[in-house]
């Protein structure tokens, strides 16, 4: 999965600065903006099929210890959604059960249901497809393999009995496909709700003036040739480094996916929805600070340098992106923005 910000695949010339230009009045910032971005759906796809006593099972097996080889790790570890985090574990890669750090940043699971695919390098198809992946990963959740996890559940009669609630006309309903449906029904209700989608459904004061110029800013820079849709990004591969290459050439990508040379340095365009919240950026989670993000991106990706002012802009309105009620690590979105690009 791609940089958590500001991945354009556009061609553009480079020129040394854009001018600020000033926002029109509210409702054509708007129209504009709807154009390109709409607000998230009610309902992740999928989830009409889901029902209550299997989404209340996954979210237990989300926060399950049990599902690691030395009863140190949940889904939840990696990607915290309790007490207002937001579903990330604000760290440059995470370690696993045994103390390993993985190759990738964490992505986030909140809205994770309406991407295209799941894995910075798209590899799961879906949130099941995915939630089978770090309970046997041995660096993540280390299980030697499916047969180990279940015979943990099954020696838990309150499991035993759930899984049996929640799928009922399966003769052995504890089996790993329904683990990876429950946590995948449970993660299908991880739907965030922000002031911009209010900006957007009519509430002209739901952005700030600033919050309203910076995103004035981020429809004029370009950056919504990649960061579009409900999620503004999360539904299109692009590759890192269009017209600045990328300081990480380590890891090549969706090109170990899919084998095509076209997908060397390829990685899934991350939803801007919540980005305040889930620093540290890019696939490496290099970059401690989203203004950083921002400015490298603008270059990495257009060949543009931005202003200060224009960094500035642009960060207030991806601010205002965050699921209310949840917290913005504060390293993540202050400071200067030292060690990025020229």
């Amino acid at each position: 999965m791609i940089s958590k910000i500001l991945t354009l695949g556009v061609a553009v010339l480079a020129v040394p600065y854009f001018t600020i230009a000033q926002p029109a009045d509210v409702g054509a910032l708007r129209k504009k903006a709807l154009e390109l971005i709409t607000p998230i759906p009610d309902r992740m796809p999928g989830a009409e099929k889901d029902t209550h006593h299997q989404t209340a099972l996954g979210k237990r097996l989300f926060f399950e210890k049990r599902l690691s080889m030395n009863g140190s790790q949940s889904c939840n570890s990696c990607h915290l959604i309790d007490n207002g985090r937001g579903g990330v574990d604000n760290q440059p890669t995470s370690p696993g059960a045994f103390g390993k750090r993985g190759g990738r940043n964490s992505p986030t699971v909140l809205n994770a249901g309406f991407q295209i695919a799941q894995f910075w390098d798209g590899r799961a198809e879906s949130l099941e497809a995915q939630a089978k992946g770090p309970i046997l990963n041995p660096i993540e959740m280390a299980m030697p393999n499916p047969a180990e996890a279940l015979a943990r559940l099954k020696a838990d009669e309150v499991y035993v009995r759930d899984f049996k609630t929640a799928f009922p006309s399966d003769a052995d309903p504890v089996t790993y496909d329904n683990l990876a449906r429950a946590i995948a029904a449970f993660e299908r209700t991880l739907i965030t709700r922000d002031r911009f989608d209010d900006f957007l459904k009519g509430g002209d004061q739901a952005l700030s003036e600033q919050e309203r110029k910076g995103l004035h800013e981020f429809l004029t820079v370009g950056c919504t040739t990649c960061h579009n849709g409900p999620l503004i990004g999360g539904n299109a591969f692009k590759r890192l480094g269009i017209l600045n290459p990328s300081p990480n050439l380590t890891d090549k990508g969706r090109i170990e996916v899919t084998k095509d040379e076209a997908d060397e340095f390829v990685f899934k365009v991350p939803s801007l929805r919540n980005i305040a919240l889930t620093g540290p950026y890019f696939h490496d989670g290099q970059h401690s600070q989203l203004a950083e993000t921002v400015r490298d991106m603008a270059w990495l990706q257009l060949g543009q340098k931005l202003s200060s002012e224009q960094v500035s802009l642009i960060v207030a309105f991806l601010n205002s992106l965050s699921d209310k009620g949840r917290k913005v690590p504060q390293a993540s979105v202050t400071g200067g923005t030292s060690g990025g690009m020229p």
